[in-house]
């Protein structure tokens, strides 16, 4: 089953090595990476999207959990979250009726043209996986000539967040009765 793993890691060199080492050095492929910084500049979010059971995970994550410098991690996908990720994809699409069909596509999925050539577009894409694959299928008859992608992004639902917070609060109000 794939998993999103969401890693809060201090934003110093060697840490996102060191945690691509805990999985190369165990087996587990990394199939999207994502790195950013967080709210606090001195901590980095890494997102990750791996494969494997429960079990597998479980283990993963215990052992990211003992790396000195994780302050937390969270597989993200035992709960309700958003997971988005974008794609940049040039298209051959010279005026006339090929970059028609490519404007009514970015409008349809809510693309944008980032930009423009006399034969070219390069498109900006935003969503989950299915509809960046959906797009990019579409748009491939025309002339797609390159894509990169960003890999997964992911974030707690809200709702997940205010029920848990709500549990805490029941909970700490049991304990003082």
């Amino acid at each position: 089953m794939r998993h999103t793993l969401s890693i809060i890691v201090a934003d110093e060199p060697g840490e996102l090595s060191r945690i691509v080492g805990l999985f190369s050095a165990r087996g587990f492929n990394i199939e999207t990476l994502s790195v950013g910084e967080s709210l606090d500049t001195r901590w980095s979010r890494v997102t990750i999207v791996t494969r494997g059971d429960d079990r597998t995970i479980h283990q993963i994550v215990k052992q990211c959990e003992r790396l000195a410098r994780v302050r937390e991690v969270q597989d993200v996908t035992t709960r309700p979250h958003i997971e988005r990720e974008m794609a940049l994809i040039t298209v051959s699409a010279s005026a006339g009726v090929d970059r028609q069909e490519v404007l009514s596509l970015v409008s349809v999925f809510r693309a944008k043209v980032v930009d423009i050539s006399h034969t070219q577009l390069i498109v900006e894409a935003s969503g989950n996986k299915e509809k960046i694959d959906t797009f990019i299928e579409l748009l491939r008859p025309i002339g797609v000539t390159d894509i990169t992608r960003t890999g997964y992004i992911a974030i707690n639902r809200l709702a997940a967040s205010l029920g848990e917070e709500e549990v805490s609060r029941k909970d700490a109000k049991a304990q003082s009765v």
